[in-house]
């Protein structure tokens, strides 16, 4: 299935209307299936259908899982198999023994919640299995700068069809290790999450997360849970999403365009 799809459009001004092509984002829906050993038989069980744009659908299983606390190492992870264009199915480990009610718990993360984010985010700490350690990380505010055109130039989608969120991982020096895309800033997320998981990169916490949007507090769930300590939004977080950081220690920056940010928590890391 391809990132994108070409069709004809009618374009519209004030001084008429025209045929053209146009180029949109695939979007397409992935069941997440989990095979595991629990009372001496063999589980399969599905656990998520995200809509997401296909392609690196093992990361995102994966990284979707790791996130959500059902794995905390590659090497929980027997095999993936895709099963079908969307099924993706995860076995794990014969030794691993998935507690599954973690994803039927709540972690609130829908905008429209109206359900006090104080009991949010300790849902997130009672799932994350990182340290919440010191550190003496610093970045140059001058750097930081530079990192949402490096971003965007890896966005070939974005590029043909305006539609994908982004995020990418970045070195302390400002070097870019990876980025993903997709139509869900969530699933953008969790593939970059399931990339790092299969480097052995986790936990990211000499690393810097940029996100091509708004800092939601699902993406800082993630970012809490992979470990990463600074996270930079070209768009403005949400209340609950500086309210988490500032109880994590994260490091949030948002509106991050041209040579201006604003940093909402952890302003101790940032050298102006």
């Amino acid at each position: 299935m391809p990132q994108s799809l070409r069709t004809t459009i009618k374009k519209v001004n004030a001084t008429g209307s025209l045929d053209a092509e146009d180029m949109l984002a695939t979007e397409e829906p992935l069941e997440i299936r989990l095979e595991y050993h629990a009372a001496g038989k063999i589980i399969t069980k599905s656990i998520s259908v995200t809509m997401r744009t296909p392609g690196n659908d093992t990361e995102l299983a994966t990284g979707f899982l790791y996130t959500e606390g059902i794995i905390t190492t590659a090497a929980d992870v027997r095999e993936t198999a895709q099963v079908s264009e969307h099924v993706i199915k995860v076995s794990l480990n014969d030794h691993v023994q998935p507690d599954v009610s973690k994803l039927e718990r709540n972690f609130y993360t829908t905008s429209s919640c109206g359900v006090c984010g104080k009991s949010s985010i300790e849902a997130v700490r009672v799932a994350c299995n990182i340290l919440d350690t010191k550190d003496e990380l610093r970045v140059a505010a001058s750097m930081l700068y530079t990192l949402p055109d490096v971003l965007r130039a890896q966005q070939e989608v974005f590029e043909h069809t305006g539609g994908l969120h982004a995020c990418a991982i970045f070195d302390m020096a400002g070097k870019l290790l990876q980025a993903s895309e997709d139509v869900g800033r969530h699933n953008a997320l969790d593939k970059l999450v399931g990339y790092a998981l299969a480097a052995d990169m986790l936990p990211l916490n000499n690393h810097i997360l940029l996100l091509s949007g708004r800092a939601s507090f699902e993406l800082m769930q993630k970012a809490a849970m992979a470990g990463i300590k600074i996270v930079a939004a070209v768009g403005a977080p949400s209340s609950l999403a500086v309210q988490m950081a500032e109880d994590w220690g994260i490091t949030l920056l948002g509106f991050l365009r041209g040579e201006r940010f604003n940093i909402y928590s952890g302003a101790q890391r940032i050298v102006i």
